[in-house]
């Protein structure tokens, strides 16, 4: 039977691995930004311009990478946490919702114009409420799992 702690850092390890390839693969897209085509030896080049900006590209793929490494961070801190943390499986759900939030709304961005996601306006750009969304779910069960690994660090054990 495999116990919670397990079942946490697996679950962190999968998806951690999942994120960056998106961000890896989010890389290409600005690779292809940057150069102006697509180009893929042996397959060719194409001209082709990628839409978005510099910064929106460089955001989405350091976002994959940085939330990735966040969750393969706190998979390797899950024998320490569960110390103190009996559910660390919710802890690791809940990393594993901000990392695939955060990375499929900032991919957003450089794909469909005008889709920054940094306020709700529903009478303007559909793509760009649903980031918004998205990023707003993300940052705020990263404050509840920052937040509750402080407290229960923190706390003066009985």
């Amino acid at each position: 039977m495999i116990s919670n702690l397990d079942r946490s850092q697996r679950l962190l390890v999968g998806h951690g691995a999942l994120v960056l390839l998106v961000g890896f693969i989010v890389g290409f897209g600005f690779l292809f930004f940057l150069i102006g085509k697509v180009e893929v030896w042996p397959f060719g080049s194409y001209d082709y311009q990628l839409p978005g900006t510099y910064d929106a590209w460089r955001m989405a793929h350091m976002e994959g990478i940085s939330n990735g490494l966040m969750m393969w961070i706190l998979a390797g801190l899950m024998p320490t946490l569960s110390n103190y943390i009996k559910n660390t499986y919710r802890l690791a759900v809940g990393a594993t919702i901000v990392g695939w939030t955060i990375i499929i709304a900032s991919s957003l961005d450089p794909i469909f114009p005008e889709a920054r996601g940094l306020a709700f306006r529903p009478e303007s750009n559909l793509i760009s409420d649903i980031a918004f969304f998205l990023f707003y779910i993300g940052i705020a069960v990263a404050f509840w799992v920052v937040i509750t690994i402080a407290v229960k660090s923190l706390r003066p054990s009985a």
